[in-house]
């Protein structure tokens, strides 16, 4: 018989991540979701096309009313491992599985600093989660570095098991998806008309307040240079605004939600994240994801970058919070084909270890291990 597994997930809609686990881990486990969400989202629907089941709750509903249903939820169904993702699942899965005695506790780390510097309330989530999970991924060194050192967690419970990626998933991109998206964000496909691309939520730490005045600098000896801002939501957005009213207007694209992410990203002749420290990005998917898909780009190492980006082999690599080297960095990109060449090769190379097979066989190993 197969082992029940219950993954228990808040405050998603569209999420590739889990679409790709579950298309690993559906035949290996008697796999189901609790979804506190929303409802009817594009998560849910992926889940009914393929014959998962789950659980929806509805996010409107009042905390104790939520941790009740998915109470009952676990009684019913009785799993040996309960894997929570985000924070309200974390706080209402792990404390109702605890109370359930559920053999196997897990819960993945997904933010990392946000807790000491922006919302110091959310500390002592944080230490009730360390607590009553049985296991805690961290999905970078730098969370592992953080749970032990700044949390206190029992380091014997942390597992440091980095995201998996579907490869081809950013590789194999039909050209009509790609002109689709050019012709819906009016791009044109020209090497006098670069464009600079960032996917990034509108909040300060990501840095995209030193992305638009480099991005300035480029049109200086670009005219016609578009950037991209994808994701294009949070709460620094009426800072990032006034910024972008130092650009033509026709210079950039703001877009909220775009569900082609694989297109979109084959939009960019450079691709730019810049965190403005070591330590607050968890991993950074996203310069896993730009690399996947061949296109050269500009880092500062936060997150999981340090381990394996590296300046003028796989990427471009910026300090933090520094518009004129972002700036230099764009530039050399654009004019220098044999590094463009060098970077995307190096960096196909370089990704490899964050392959999705990989991420599942130790997810299952995790979940059959003998405790």
């Amino acid at each position: 018989m197969k082992q029940k597994l219950i993954y228990i997930i808040s405050d998603i809609d569209k999420a590739l991540a889990f679409e790709w686990m579950v298309s690993g881990l559906k035949e290996r486990f008697d796999l189901s979701f609790i979804l506190i969400a929303k409802e009817r989202s594009e998560f849910s629907s992926y889940l009914k096309n393929h014959s998962i089941p789950f659980y929806e709750i509805n996010n409107s509903l009042s905390r104790i009313i939520k941790w009740r249903n998915v109470f009952l939820i676990l009684h019913r169904e009785k799993p040996s491992v309960v894997h929570t993702h985000l924070w309200q699942a974390n706080v209402l899965g792990l404390s109702a599985a605890w109370l359930l005695r559920v053999n196997r506790r897990i819960y993945t780390r997904h933010h990392a600093t946000v807790h000491y510097h922006e919302f110091p309330a959310g500390r002592k989530w944080d230490i009730l989660c360390n607590t009553l999970a049985t296991d805690i991924i961290a999905i970078s060194q730098n969370i592992k570095d953080i749970l032990i050192a700044w949390d206190k967690a029992d380091s014997k419970k942390i597992k440091l098991i980095p995201h998996g990626f579907d490869f081809n998933y950013f590789k194999s991109v039909d050209k009509e998806r790609i002109e689709f998206l050019r012709a819906k964000y009016n791009i044109q496909r020209n090497s006098s008309f670069p464009v600079i691309g960032v996917i990034s939520r509108y909040v300060q730490w990501k840095g995209v307040q030193y992305i638009i005045p480099a991005f300035r600098k480029i049109r200086k000896q670009y005219p016609a240079a578009k950037l991209i801002l994808a994701n294009a939501n949070g709460d620094y957005a009426s800072t990032l605004k006034e910024l972008l009213q130092t650009l033509p207007e026709d210079s950039y694209i703001q877009i909220s939600f775009e569900e082609d992410l694989a297109a979109l990203y084959q939009l960019f002749d450079v691709y730019v994240h810049v965190p403005i420290d070591p330590y607050v990005e968890a991993f950074g998917q996203t310069y896993v994801e730009s690399m996947a898909a061949g296109i050269p780009s500009v880092f500062t190492l936060s997150g999981k970058a340090p381990e394996f980006v590296v300046h003028k082999s796989n990427a471009w690599v910026v300090d933090f919070k520094n518009s004129d080297q972002i700036a230099q960095g764009i530039k050399v990109i654009l004019s220098d084909i044999d590094l463009v060449n060098k970077i995307k090769f190096e960096a196909e190379k370089s990704i490899r270890r964050f392959s999705l097979e990989a991420y599942l066989l130790a997810l299952e190993k995790l979940y059959t291990d003998k405790r």
